[in-house]
């Protein structure tokens, strides 16, 4: 699936306009998701509590601690105090390091610095709190992002699907909704940006269907992050 030539227009004027462009970081800049999956799997499988095939990826853009309770609530009717959710999480994260590192996404380096040389700020919106991908930005993606302008899982009180990391972006940034763009490949993650006023391109990058993105408000589609690259130099001129 492409996007439409009257999407295209319609993200042309919104990227023209911008002045920051807000970004995801798993499953958008890094292919990271499928060991994301494989890791909760893993720590669930070992709590004892069940889960359907690729029911990962819809809570992608939550934060480490509300996923865990929301698997415990839906699973046994609670949630974990803050102590073994920080406990439960570090096995997550020990899980997904053992699997090995993962690839930045084909394409992400390139839009970045298209964006980059059409002078757009590039903002880090994730739900991770992943050290391990996010100390690797600068090397992966030099020059682009500011270590002091990162908003992660520990910027914030609510996760995505609350606006509240997008808007804390939007104040990272220093402008307002309607100068800028948000760049998503998750349900929760389009439906955060969208709760916050910003136009929001989705990127279908994983296993879920492309209506699930548009669904959750996305303004246009690319069925790729290398797609997208391809096609910036037609609205970022």
């Amino acid at each position: 699936m492409s996007c439409s030539r009257s999407n295209i227009e319609e993200t042309k004027v919104a990227a023209q306009r911008c002045c920051a462009a807000l970004i995801d970081m798993d499953g958008t800049l890094y292919d990271s998701m499928g060991n994301h999956s494989k890791a909760w799997s893993r720590l669930m499988t070992d709590v004892g509590i069940s889960f359907e095939d690729g029911e990962f990826y819809l809570y992608e853009g939550m934060t480490g601690k509300a996923t865990i309770n929301h698997m415990f609530q839906k699973a046994f009717g609670h949630g974990v105090s803050d102590e073994e959710a920080a406990e439960l999480y570090r096995r997550k994260t020990q899980y997904f390091n053992e699997l090995g590192p993962v690839k930045p996404m084909e394409g992400a380096n390139r839009l970045l610095q298209k964006l980059k040389s059409a002078g757009v700020e590039c903002i880090l919106v994730t739900g991770s709190g992943q050290h391990s991908l996010i100390d690797r930005l600068n090397n992966d993606f030099p020059g682009v992002f500011d270590p002091g302008k990162l908003v992660t899982s520990y910027s914030v009180t609510r996760g995505k699907p609350h606006p509240e990391p997008y808007l804390k972006a939007l104040e990272v940034a220093q402008v307002r909704a309607d100068q800028a763009i948000a760049i998503e490949n998750a349900p929760l993650g389009v439906e955060s940006a969208v709760r916050a006023g910003v136009y929001t391109i989705g990127l279908n990058t994983g296993p879920l269907g492309p209506n699930v993105l548009l669904d959750a408000g996305a303004d246009v589609l690319f069925p790729s992050m290398a797609k997208f690259a391809d096609l910036a130099d037609l609205f970022l001129r």
